[in-house]
C-alpha cells in the first residue's frame, strides 16, 4: 500500500478557453489572407475534440477534413505534423500503415500541437494552400496567443 502513496494519480490541466479559439481562428485566417490563400481553419482540445471550426468562402471542399486530421493529429501526437515523418522514419511499415490507416491521422504539413506551460491544450490544423503556406498559418496562430511549443 505504501508504493501507491507516491504515485500521483492526477495532475493539473489546461483547457482551451472559446476566445482562445477565437483569437487562434482569427490569426490562422488573417495569415492566409496575407498569404492569398483561402484556408479552413479546425482548433482541437487535447483529445481531440473540436472546439472551433471556419470554412473560409472559396476553400477547397477537402480542406476542412484536412484541416481536422492535421489538428487532430498535431493534439493527438504532441508535435507538427510536417515533423512526424522523420520521427517515424525507423518505424516498420505495420506502423505506418496502421497509423495512415486510422482515420483521424495525417503527416501532411499545417497541424500545429498547442501548448500552455509546457503542457499540451490541444492542436491547429489549416488546410487551403500549399504545405508550407498552412504551417506558415497554424504556427503564426499558435505563435500569435502564445501557445507555440517552447523549444
Amino acid at each position: 500500500m505504501d508504493n501507491y502513496q507516491e504515485l500521483t494519480l492526477a495532475q493539473p490541466s489546461f483547457s482551451l478557453t472559446e476566445q482562445a479559439s477565437l483569437s487562434l481562428l482569427q490569426a490562422a485566417i488573417n495569415k492566409a489572407g496575407e498569404l492569398g490563400i483561402k484556408a479552413t481553419v479546425q482548433v482541437v482540445d487535447a483529445s481531440g475534440r473540436q472546439l472551433a471550426f471556419l470554412k473560409m468562402a472559396g476553400s477547397f471542399l477537402v480542406s476542412s477534413e484536412l484541416s481536422q486530421k492535421k489538428a487532430i493529429t498535431a493534439a493527438g501526437m504532441g508535435l507538427n505534423t510536417v515533423d512526424l515523418e522523420n520521427v517515424l522514419a525507423s518505424a516498420p511499415a505495420r506502423v505506418l500503415d496502421g497509423l495512415n490507416q486510422a482515420g483521424d491521422f495525417t503527416m501532411i504539413g499545417g497541424g500545429v500541437p498547442l501548448y500552455r506551460d509546457g503542457v499540451l491544450v490541444g492542436g491547429i490544423g489549416v488546410s487551403g494552400g500549399s504545405e508550407d503556406e498552412d504551417i506558415e498559418c497554424a504556427r503564426f496562430a499558435a505563435q500569435a496567443i502564445d501557445l507555440a511549443k517552447e523549444s
